[in-house]
């Protein structure tokens, strides 16, 4: 496989992840966007929150890249389009951030070692959030239905 082969799938891999984080939002009622347990972020602000720290490492690595993007707040987190389309573009821009570090020779600024690993705790702090807003649902009563948990793993689908 060639080095263009191998940035596509890095590529690719980000944009599998931003699918799952809008296949499940789009299987929570709206109205359970604002549960939370006694301490912590609601569902919403768990979906608000990975595209605010997606927000942190673009002005940290590329803030031209931020244009139009604008943090959520609290008051957000409960309107579902809105959060749909903002982790549409802040998807989007951290690919762009992906592509751009790529062609910077694998380093992205403000994070080291290297882009592969950058994409790999995006990952993974973006599935813990997914979880966070799961065991909330679950921890009041409406726990994802089974198809929708299982399908945030088929990743050849999403």
């Amino acid at each position: 496989m060639n080095e263009t082969n191998m940035n596509e799938q890095l590529y690719d891999t980000w944009n599998i992840n931003n699918r799952i984080n809008l296949y499940m939002l789009d299987a929570i009622a709206p109205e359970l966007l604002d549960l939370k347990l006694t301490k912590g972020r609601s569902v919403g602000e768990q979906f608000a929150h990975t595209h605010n720290v997606r927000l942190m490492w673009l002005q940290a690595a590329a803030p031209e890249l931020m244009v139009g993007l604008t943090k959520l707040e609290k008051q957000d987190a409960g309107d579902k389009d809105r959060l749909r389309r903002w982790l549409e573009g802040s998807g989007q821009a951290i690919e762009a951030l992906l592509h751009k570090s790529v062609a910077n020779g694998g380093k992205v600024k403000s994070f080291k070692p290297h882009v592969t690993a950058f994409l790999g705790y995006m990952i993974a702090h973006e599935a813990h959030s997914r979880a966070e807003a799961s065991f909330i649902l679950t921890q009041a009563g409406h726990k994802l239905d089974d198809a929708i948990s299982y399908g945030l793993w088929e990743w050849g689908k999403r």
